[in-house]
């Protein structure tokens, strides 16, 4: 009979058969009248075998060797620059070490950013690490806070990995290459990120599935479960078709509240932003005002309309609100700043004009076909820019040039910026709605009631616009002559279609 994986479970038989599978069967009698189990494993000392009456100082090196074998199989510690030492589940250590995430080594976490900012060299892969402890941080809490709720170890085995893999399908340099790139190369494409992962997610459950049920979990139930805590609904037609029913099949209407850990698709409050929230400011040096360990420490969930929410203390509306407005920080500072969208489109160019010319993983293909062969998805990562750029292929002259221009800072020039409604949007995430608006909280006095907030509750001083859209020009060309024909051109535009006063780059 095969041992089961978490040694801590192990009943007084289970640590016997241990012993002999170790080679220790001469001290069997002794652990059966103690009646040692896989719990007391964890607290045995020399003092405990001299009681037990193994008294030989080479037995105890001997016994104590091989039961902290136990221990090295238990998980890995990384030493995290945002959450310190995080400690993560053997199982997960198995899917880190596939070829699958350890690209995401390769693919940089804000895209073009680190051309701008120095310090933004951080990866996914950091990133899809520190999604999948707080993940577990968060869903062990409310099992700790709240023991009726139906949260068992699978459970919380599963939001780990849907933590863990949610990024897998992001292609090179991040958002760019879904947001900007595959848009504009397949007009008409809707393909995310998310789908790719959930892709990969299925050639990495045909890899280990065997090691995936030894450590009990049960496919294709939660197969199906972590790919829906990454992408929601599988089905979007059966979901659309029922709609007021629920649209899940990994796990029951009772555990609603799991699907709101990773990716919540109602609030937007997950502990994916958590993450790049707090990993994001570290490395581009601005000020992260929002602290989610306040929101681990006082989430809930309550019952509303039949579905289980997680929601927060109602004192703590100012933390979240100020979640959203980091948001918008890093959109407006980082994400969206005049010189890294530059750099961005300049990649996106190259990438347009290397499209039917690009081998990826020695297969000639476009570029912007990789996303329907995983298998070459998968060879895909930043190191395409260095792939064009050192090429000495005459099909790629036009893309390496435009390459080149980003390395010798030759950048397309900022012509000003309107605000209009077209071309940049910058929100608070739900378009011109307050996110606080959908969040759920409890009170003090009674943390089973769930309730949203009063329009006569919020301040006075809070906004009341929460979106703003923006209409940049850019020039790619720098002679003189043309740029400041350019910029005579974008000021008469602007006054034209009666915009607010514009801006240009000084």
């Amino acid at each position: 009979m095969k041992l089961p994986f978490n040694f801590k479970k192990w009943t007084v038989e289970e640590t016997c058969q241990y012993l002999r599978e170790e080679e220790l069967e001469e001290f069997e009698d002794k652990f059966k009248a103690c009646e040692i189990t896989g719990e007391e494993l964890q607290e045995l000392t020399v003092d405990k075998l001299e009681e037990m009456g193994i008294e030989q100082p080479n037995d105890h090196e001997k016994i104590l060797l091989r039961i902290r074998k136990l221990w090295q199989i238990q998980g890995k510690v990384f030493n995290d620059p945002i959450h310190g030492h995080v400690e993560l589940h053997p199982l997960l250590i198995k899917i880190i070490d596939t070829p699958e995430f350890q690209r995401l080594r390769y693919i940089k976490q804000l895209g073009g950013a680190y051309f701008v900012y120095p310090g933004a060299s951080h990866n996914r892969f950091e990133h899809s690490i520190g999604v999948a402890h707080l993940a577990g941080q968060l869903v062990r809490a409310l099992r700790t806070n709240q023991p009726h709720l139906p949260i068992d170890d699978r459970d919380i085995l599963c939001v780990e990995i849907a933590g863990l893999c949610h990024d897998l399908g992001h292609g090179p340099f991040s958002h760019l290459f879904d947001g900007m790139f595959i848009p504009e190369a397949r007009p008409g494409t809707k393909w995310k990120h998310e789908t790719a992962s959930c892709q990969i997610f299925d050639r990495l459950v045909d890899k280990l599935s065997s090691v995936m049920e030894q450590h009990g979990l049960k496919l294709p139930e939660d197969r199906k479960f972590i790919k829906e805590m990454i992408a929601g609904p599988l089905d979007s037609k059966t979901a659309e078709a029922q709609e007021g029913q629920w649209p899940y099949e990994g796990r029951p209407k009772e555990k609603s509240f799991l699907y709101e850990i990773v990716s919540n698709k109602g609030t937007g409050i997950d502990v994916d932003k958590f993450d790049y929230f707090a990993r994001d400011c570290h490395h581009l040096g601005i000020q992260n005002n929002f602290d989610h360990w306040r929101f681990l420490k006082f989430a809930r969930v309550c019952e509303v309309d039949g579905q289980w929410h997680i929601c927060v203390r109602d004192k703590e509306e100012d933390n979240m609100t100020e979640m959203f407005h980091t948001r918008h920080g890093l959109h407006k500072r980082a994400y969206q700043h005049k010189v890294n969208k530059i750099i961005e489109y300049m990649i996106k160019d190259a990438f347009l004009k290397a499209d039917e010319h690009i081998q990826i993983g020695g297969k000639r293909r476009k570029l912007s076909e990789a996303t329907e062969d995983m298998e070459v998805y998968t060879e895909l990562t930043d190191h395409v820019f260095e792939q064009i750029l050192n090429s000495s292929s005459m099909e790629l002259k036009d893309a390496r040039d435009i390459l080149n221009r980003i390395m010798s800072r030759d950048l397309y020039k900022f012509l000003g910026e309107t605000r209009s409604p077209v071309i940049i949007k910058m929100d608070y995430g739900m378009k011109d709605k307050d996110p606080i608006d959908n969040l759920y909280f409890y009170s003090k006095y009674d943390s089973t009631k769930a309730f949203k907030r009063k329009i006569c509750h919020v301040s006075k001083i809070r906004p009341t616009c929460f979106s703003e859209r923006l209409t940049r020009f850019y020039c790619k060309k720098t002679e003189g002559r043309s740029l400041e024909a350019d910029k005579r051109s974008f000021e008469e535009w602007c006054k034209g279609k009666g915009f607010p006063e514009y801006q240009q780059d000084e």
